[in-house]
């Protein structure tokens, strides 16, 4: 399956999505690209295809923002995110496919949820101190979330959004906290043998489409109004969640 054309007519749209995503919008909807991948991957496989290629994107953000970020609140994210990291994998050993499938699902379902309240009002978040407990349970839940969907996102916005962060600070967070979070996953990941030689050998295929998705984010910043660029975001996550948790119940 991993060198049939079929997949990669639907992997290259999807890796290319991620990069425009995490590289254009700073939208943490790249983990569609995950979603999209257990529609015909195991969720497994799905995860380990696109760490390295999440993990590429972050490499090829950091040099930007390197030290810009705001450290106190980046240092709690990245602390609290190590249990969720163990949570996840722990999770993983117990559980089968359809668990992971069914979660995934759930995220995109989530993150789709998440923004449209956002958006019309119906979630507000004040900014104000918050104490440190508040930053490792976002870190928690950032890294478990991450963990099983690559959807560490929301979790993490929630908290950084409470605070009194410039938006060069809040993208920085992101990229480091996210930077460190890919580097611990890909040890778990490791461990739990979900990287195979053909899933990484398919990974150096996909690079450059990575990259390119970076470029063209870069690019459809300026170009793209991003309620466009969202609602297209919103449509594949409610249709592959729901068919995702739909096979994780059938």
């Amino acid at each position: 399956m991993l060198w049939d054309i079929s997949f990669f007519a639907l992997a290259v749209p999807a890796v290319l999505f991620a990069g425009i995503s995490k590289a254009g919008f700073g939208s943490g909807a790249s983990f569609a690209s995950a979603s999209i991948l257990a529609l015909v991957l195991t969720p497994g496989q799905a995860l380990g295809l696109m760490l390295p290629l999440l993990m590429l994107m972050d490499i090829a953000a950091l040099k930007p923002y390197w030290g810009k970020w705001n450290w106190p609140s980046a240092r709690l994210l990245i602390i609290g995110s190590i249990p969720g990291v163990l949570l996840g994998t722990a999770l993983y050993r117990i559980t089968n496919d359809d668990v992971i499938r069914f979660l995934i699902g759930a995220m995109s379902l989530l993150f789709v949820f998440w923004q449209i309240a956002r958006a019309r009002g119906w979630i507000s978040i004040e900014k104000k101190d918050q104490p440190d407990s508040v930053g490792y349970t976002a870190g928690a839940v950032a890294g478990f979330t991450s963990f099983v969907s690559h959807a560490g996102g929301p979790p993490s916005a929630i908290y950084m959004l409470s605070l009194d962060l410039t938006k060069t600070e809040y993208q920085a967070n992101s990229v480091i906290v996210f930077w460190v979070i890919n580097a611990l996953k890909a040890v778990a990941y490791g461990f739990l043998g979900i990287f195979t030689l053909d899933l990484l050998l398919v990974d150096l295929a996909l690079a450059p489409f990575a990259l390119i998705g970076a470029w063209i984010g870069v690019k459809a910043h300026f170009l793209v109004p991003e309620r466009l660029f969202f609602a297209l975001t919103y449509v594949l996550l409610t249709i592959t969640g729901t068919k995702l948790i739909f096979d994780a119940l059938t």
